[in-house]
């Protein structure tokens, strides 16, 4: 609608060969104000040094013209009101019923590629609940892109080359070698969760006594590796996620990648040795000092694999690159990027969405998580605790780049006051109506859906102009990635549909027509959500 509407005022702007400026539309706040409003006039007043109410009179009679708007006026200092006339609104409900799952798709990006790379967490061990928040958040992007056309590489990158693998070898043998002589010592920096000592018991099974006092540590990393990564997988296949492409830290070693930028670095000059330790050379402007990028000990920073990595998804020419990383990525990240420019890559086309962390709550009182043994809270934990939609849909509620508080009381709640259970309770309600409506009317046929409607009851017509705005609202949550924003326009339509329900009586055999005209604003309604749904990733349950 607001596309439509700024169509007709740029033709009317031209016409009466007056600038076109940055002026917005918008949806005023008081529903008397008409169903959008623009600033065009304040905006043209300054250009033009006339008084701005002026500039609207003259573009009133132009816009009051067209047959999209049943009535068009001039507001306040020189806002311009308009209210669409309803055989438009009439019209959405036709494109959403012919459109249905596809309603609020884009095919602006069809052609282009993604790669949408989140989670990575090392095999070190099992996903934790803190983890959750870029699980979930990666998985409503992931959607996101997909809306708009993109074809997308979902990615996981591992470091499998640092000390943290070596650590986790040693852990779990260790354990093994605990098996044999309880007494053996564990390392300090070892990672102490029940889920080694499972390792354990299956290399054990494997090999026996075989492999005891072995000096050889790769046969432990490799099937540490290979359990954790399983359960990894496991835990996020219960999302329905599952990533392209798994990138190992090892094969940018491999390859050559990490080699290859060292050299670039030195040949331009972007580098230097210090105390046996090689720097990168800041920008001053940018950053207070320089960077090491391989430690005197001959071990890379994380930074430097991070630009090899980078380098390589670019080599692969996609078209956007996004990165999901963790608060604590929030300076570095910019460095990462420096670093690709330097060895002379565009990074215009790479995003990075940072997310802050999680509280997690018990009603107003922070918790610590200790289930387990190592006092870890794991993400299947809280998948066990509060499902698989309320831990999406808690985790994505609300921007990342604000600190999250996960109420896990809220979060089991069976009532309207969980967010997910609100939104829900909505669209199973909407197919309680219908099953209703099957045993209560003779001869009910879903074809009737695709008759006209009349619109007749002020709550339908709210309801269809809230469910008209679907299609803004994911270009607004696609705009720089922000999928809570479709769970606040979620909020409003089951909310507008509530007042539409209890303020009309849906399903009456008596008059059959003002019946099929409820019901079609239902079904309408029903397929908002439904997409909606499937965007921030909940599932739609027809039973609650």
């Amino acid at each position: 609608m607001k596309e439509k509407i700024s169509k007709i005022l740029e033709k009317v702007l031209k016409e009466l060969s007056l600038p076109v400026p940055e002026y917005t539309i918008d949806y005023p706040k008081n529903k008397n104000y008409g169903d959008f409003s623009t600033n065009v006039s304040l905006l043209l007043s300054k250009e033009l040094k006339k008084n701005p109410r002026e500039i609207a009179s003259e573009l009133l009679p132009r816009l009051s013209e067209e047959k999209f708007f049943s009535k068009v006026e001039i507001a306040g200092a020189g806002f311009i009101n308009f209210f669409v006339a309803e055989t438009f609104y009439v019209d959405i409900v036709k494109d959403i019923l012919e459109r249905k799952d596809s309603y609020g798709r884009f095919d602006f990006n069809k052609g282009k590629t993604a790669n949408l790379e989140w989670v990575s967490a090392n095999p070190t061990g099992p996903l934790h609940a803190g983890h959750g928040r870029q699980v979930c958040l990666g998985k409503a992007i992931a959607n996101l892109l997909e809306w708009t056309g993109f074809d997308l590489t979902r990615e996981y990158y591992y470091n499998d080359a640092g000390n943290q693998m070596n650590n986790l070898a040693k852990s779990v043998y260790a354990r093994y070698m605990q098996i044999f002589q309880p007494d053996f010592p564990f390392p300090e920096d070892g990672y102490a969760g029940d889920y080694i000592k499972d390792i354990a018991e299956e290399i054990f099974k494997e090999h026996n006594d075989s492999i005891k006092n072995s000096d050889d540590l790769s046969l432990f990393k490799k099937k540490g590796e290979e359990v954790n990564f399983s359960r990894i997988k496991n835990t996020l296949s219960k999302f329905g996620i599952k990533h392209n492409v798994f990138f190992s830290e090892t094969d940018l070693y491999k390859n050559g990648d990490i080699e290859n930028i060292l050299k670039l670095f030195k040949d331009k000059g972007a580098s230097r040795i210090e105390d046996d330790a090689t720097w990168l050379i800041m920008d001053k402007d940018r950053f207070q000092k320089d960077k090491v990028i391989v430690k005197a000990s001959g071990e890379p920073t994380y930074r430097l694999p991070d630009m090899a990595y980078h380098i390589n998804k670019l080599k692969r020419n996609f078209d956007f690159i996004v990165d999901i990383f963790g608060s604590d990525h929030g300076d570095t990240y910019k460095e990462v990027l420096y670093g690709i420019e330097l060895a002379g890559y565009e990074t215009k086309n790479i995003k990075v969405i940072i997310h802050q962390m999680v509280t997690f709550k018990m009603g107003n009182e922070s918790v610590k998580m200790s289930k387990r043994s190592d006092n870890v809270y794991y993400l299947d934990d809280l998948l066990e605790d509060v499902g698989i939609d309320a831990t999406q849909l808690f985790f994505v509620m609300r921007s990342a780049n604000t600190h999250l508080d996960f109420d896990i009381e809220l979060a089991r709640d069976k009532s309207d006051k969980n967010p997910v259970y609100y939104l829900q309770y909505a669209y199973a309600r909407i197919c309680g109506i219908f099953r209703n409506a099957e045993e209560n009317i003779q001869g009910f046929n879903y074809d009737f859906l695709n008759g006209d409607i009349k619109l007749k009851e002020p709550e339908a017509l709210e309801l269809i102009k809230v469910l008209s705005r679907f299609p803004e609202e994911v270009l607004s949550s696609y705009e720089h990635l922000e999928p809570h924003k479709m769970i606040y326009y979620l909020n409003s339509v089951a909310e507008t549909f509530h007042k539409f329900y209890h303020n009309n009586r849906i399903v009456n055999p008596e008059d059959p027509e003002r019946t099929f005209a409820r019901l079609i604003v239902c079904e309408i309604t029903k397929q908002v959500l439904r997409n909606g749904f499937s965007i921030i990733g909940i599932s739609a349950p027809e039973r609650m």
